[in-house]
């Protein structure tokens, strides 16, 4: 049973209260999700920006350490030593040099010769090539700050702390990883992480692991790693009061987004049930608009349209409901539907006409249906008309889609029905099917119509339709005829043209139609009547 409007608007209501609440807990959690997935572009940021910086640390720091090793002065002279210093105040990422010799530190670029060499400890990471690492070379220390260092033979150099590679940015922090290959070990030369995410410390990658995102890049051309990460509480407080406006914000959206969402489901839902119910009840209406021969605009056929207007006395659209029907798969029923109502209206007048024709669109569906023909056939039959009254249109899309189009067009003209292809320029390759498709005529677009008389590149196509058609033997039907300056642009034109548009009448009940039909037939046989009583004079 059809539900009262008070119903209606009480389910509305509820579904409305309720969709806004859910909308606008997803705009909270929204709100927080691109809080995190900013966070997570700074980071990737941020670990490409180092990753770039590191291995430019890494290319000096190498190419320092060979030219250490290749001093051409006496290990820790004087003349050595100022060697140093001077290729250490050229450095960007390097702070000091110098010599070690079994195990201790011999001379530096800023201690000078110690007389009282200094041990270091085990490198915590070697490479295969002999280079030897140390995330906190002692003895030295910059600022209080603890430093990497880099050996190679008897040279070590010491990276800037100062530089990005050795800072951290509250609340973003910052490691460093170094492996000499997947296989083997791998060790931190900078920060503090746990043994649970080597994994997202190694390999280029975002992850989240716990409560904290990460984001690595790893050279190409060295040994070494850098990550950046960040906990997740600390993301949520970066800009804590815009981070709140946003969240207020996606949370308003949130609830708009849960009230259109849960409108429009009610509605997809019900508009589908009311059209299956409207059909069944033979509830749509059939309206048709005139199709007139441009050179003397006689009326010479109609196109049947399908309307309907749902339970709650809105006018929807049928490229709405037609789709609709198409999407959840019963538009075969709207097809029936209109060759039923409009072989009934018109079967007398196709009778008394014969060379009047009814064009009924059909869809893509229902081509590839095998019950569609034998449909077409018995309603032809009971309504006593015969096939040739009948155009059946087609729109490009059809023909093209479905492989079992091009039999079921050779079916339909080899049983007599004209075909038409519809909406004829608007998509696939039109002129390429056009000779397979064996049609009778194509109804040029509205599209093209609308372009006549502009500057359109649109309108510069017309005339090479034109001629294709009359090269193929094609009526032409001009859609969207709305202005005289559009007729007068095919008074020169050759070929069988026809039209139908505003201009020449809007879409009309069965009654109107039949009333204008008349009078168009009246006021044809007055210039005849007119004719035949001056001869009789």
């Amino acid at each position: 049973m059809m539900r009262t409007l008070k119903q209606r608007v009480l389910v509305t209501l509820v579904a409305t209260i309720v969709a806004g609440a859910c909308g606008t807990l997803a705009g909270y959690l929204a709100g927080c999700a691109v809080a995190i997935h900013l966070a997570e572009g700074t980071l990737k940021t941020l670990a490409a920006r180092t990753i770039k910086e590191s291995e430019v640390a890494s290319g000096e720091s190498r190419s320092l350490l060979a030219t250490l090793n290749a001093s051409p002065y006496a290990s820790c002279s004087d003349a050595e030593i100022a060697y140093f210093r001077e290729l250490i105040y050229q450095s960007q990422y390097l702070k000091e040099a110098g010599r070690i010799r079994g195990g201790k530190v011999m001379c530096s670029a800023s201690l000078g010769r110690l007389d009282q060499p200094v041990q270091i400890a085990k490198p915590d990471f070697s490479q295969a090539d002999g280079t030897e690492a140390y995330w906190d070379f002692t003895p030295f220390q910059i600022g209080g700050l603890r430093v990497v260092g880099l050996k190679l033979g008897e040279s070590y150099v010491v990276f800037n702390p100062y530089t990005r590679l050795h800072r951290e940015f509250p609340p973003i922090h910052y490691t460093g990883t170094a492996k000499d290959n997947p296989d083997r070990q791998s060790t931190v030369l900078k920060g503090q992480v746990g043994d649970a995410v080597w994994a997202a410390l190694t390999a280029d990658g975002e992850t989240r692991i716990g409560n904290t995102l990460y984001a690595t890049r790893c050279s190409a051309r060295y040994f070494n790693c850098v990550t950046d990460y960040i906990y997740i509480p600390d993301a949520l407080q970066i800009g804590r009061s815009e981070l709140t406006e946003f969240m207020v914000l996606g949370g308003v959206i949130g609830a708009i987004f849960g009230f259109v969402c849960s409108l429009v489901y009610r509605r997809s839902r019900s508009m589908e049930q009311q059209l299956r119910r409207a059909i069944a009840a033979d509830q749509l209406r059939v309206v048709y608009q005139p199709i007139v021969r441009l050179p003397d605009r006689r009326i010479v056929g109609a196109e049947a349209l399908v309307r309907w207007t749902d339970e709650d006395g809105f006018a929807v659209g049928p490229d709405v409901f037609v789709n609709l029907a198409m999407e959840r798969g019963f538009v075969g029923l709207i097809t029936e539907l209109v060759i039923r109502r409009s072989l009934r209206d018109f079967a007398e007048t196709l009778r008394i006409y014969p060379d009047f024709q009814l064009s009924i669109n059909v869809a893509a569906a229902d081509l590839a249906d095998p019950a569609f023909l034998p449909m077409l056939e018995e309603n032809v039959t009971q309504a006593r008309v015969v096939p040739r009254s009948l155009a059946i249109e087609i729109t490009e899309s059809s023909a093209v889609r479905y492989a079992v189009a091009m039999e079921t067009i050779l079916l339909l003209r080899h049983r007599g029905y004209a075909v038409h292809l519809d909406d004829f320029g608007t998509g696939y390759s039109s002129l390429a099917y056009l000779n397979e498709l064996s049609v009778d005529a194509i109804k040029i677009d509205r599209s093209f119509t609308r372009a006549i008389g502009t500057d359109s590149v649109i309108g510069s196509i017309m005339p090479q339709i034109l001629a294709i058609a009359e090269a193929l033997h094609l009526e032409v039907i001009v859609e969207g005829i709305e202005t005289e300056p559009q007729v007068a642009y095919f008074a020169n034109a050759s070929g069988r043209l026809y039209a139908q548009g505003w201009l020449f009448g809007h879409p009309v009940s069965i009654d109107e139609f039949l009333r204008i039909l008349i009078e168009d037939e009246v006021a044809s046989l007055v210039p005849v009547a007119v004719a035949l009583e001056s001869t009789h004079r």
